[in-house]
């Protein structure tokens, strides 16, 4: 997922209220590692054995397990194992005077042919200098010049991350994003204008295997996976790319062996897009929901082949209202709320909720500030 004010590429993200930084329960070892100096990233990867090979054929077609096919009932083991030791994530680890070259390992269209725009997966090398924790973001430099400080390199762009800290091959080396190409057509004439198209989006859907790409982060903390109770309840709200921190987070849960960490709650996804080409790793959340059918829930929104119960446009909020009873009978019993999209989501799913809040006698804004006090309520939108 992008964070971006064109179209939807951009450089900030914007949250919504006052979340304050989340505190993260992870396992604790004696021997405790510290991600805020880098030094630490070389001493990790020496202590990796055989887990992970280097050449090139790591990284052939066949070996790509971004797929279902790595999403087994028997859960995938992963390593290092010491990525869970820090008891606090990694943040800024490079910046963007001094980002990190990493490499495209591939990039995959993830849509449809019916999709409108192209959406596609991205893996990136980082040997495992540039860790993370699920929710967080890459910054992402894209190459040449901004043209509004001739001279200067382009802005930072955000990204979701769209993979666990240990990516897609399990072996913590490689991070994944999801993004949307951004592409814009001019009003008058319907073509399309290459020099206001998105200058990152289309830079990443257009690299190739062994591009180098300039990485700074990792960034964020409204949007960590809290892992004090492995029972708690996850409701996730996505629009388009915004699904790319939930992918990650369900990765974690329900795909990954990760030792200490049993995941025994209920994740319950809404994911708003424009119709069935459009849905972002549907393979993978639907092994979940079979695999999974007592700890997984999955709702979608297709708004140009579904209707609402007003008869105009199914959109993520109109499935909040069908179930807006039990999630807030589950946000009463602790449950986190997560919203990850375009910004242009929040204001309709804030109407839907101050509504059926109203219509159960409660005050939306007490509730509101409530979750938020609670660290129940967590926002990146773009």
């Amino acid at each position: 997922m992008s964070h971006s004010a064109v179209s939807q590429a951009a450089a900030v993200s914007v949250s919504i209220g006052n979340e304050r930084s989340l505190t993260r329960s992870v396992f604790k070892h004696n021997n405790s590692i510290s991600f805020n100096t880098k030094p630490w990233s070389s001493s990790l990867a020496l202590t990796q054995k055989t887990s992970t090979i280097r050449d090139a054929k790591r990284y052939s077609n066949t070996t790509i397990c971004m797929s279902v096919q790595q999403a087994s009932s028997s859960k995938v083991n992963v390593s290092p194992i010491e990525l869970e030791d820090p008891t606090d994530p990694p943040l800024n680890l490079y910046k963007p005077k001094d980002s990190y070259t990493a490499k495209i390992v591939s990039v995959e269209r993830v849509v449809g042919p019916k999709a409108p725009g192209e959406t596609c997966h991205i893996v990136i090398d980082h040997e495992g200098n540039l860790p993370y924790w699920e929710g967080q973001s890459y910054g992402v430099i894209p190459p040449g010049e901004n043209p509004k400080k001739p001279g200067a390199p382009h802005n930072v762009r955000l990204y979701s991350i769209a993979s666990t800290r240990y990516g897609d091959f399990f072996d913590g080396k490689t991070a994944s994003l999801c993004v949307r190409r951004a592409v814009y057509y001019d009003p008058e004439t319907g073509k399309e204008d290459p020099s206001k198209n998105g200058v990152c989006s289309n830079f990443l859907c257009d690299s190739k295997p062994g591009d180098k790409i300039q990485i700074t982060g990792p960034s964020g903390k409204v949007m960590l996976l809290p892992e004090n109770d492995p029972n708690a309840t996850h409701i996730m709200i996505a629009t388009g790319t915004g699904v790319a921190p939930y992918r990650g987070y369900l990765r974690r849960l329900f795909m990954e062996n990760v030792p200490n960490y049993k995941f025994g709650g209920l994740a319950w996804l809404f994911l708003g897009v424009a119709n069935t080409d459009s849905l972002l790793y549907d393979d993978e959340f639907s092994k979940y929901l079979k695999d999974h059918p007592d700890n997984f829930r999955f709702d979608k929104a297709l708004s140009r082949e579904e209707k609402n119960k007003k008869g105009g446009k199914m959109y993520v909020q109109d499935k909040i209202e069908e179930y807006s009873d039990e999630i807030f009978k589950l946000l009463d019993n602790g449950a986190h709320i997560y919203f990850c999209g375009l910004k242009g989501m929040m204001p309709g799913i804030q109407d839907t909720l101050k509504r059926v809040a109203e219509e159960r006698g409660e005050s939306w804004d007490a509730k509101l500030s409530q979750l938020r006090k609670n660290k129940q309520w967590h926002v990146e939108v773009y």
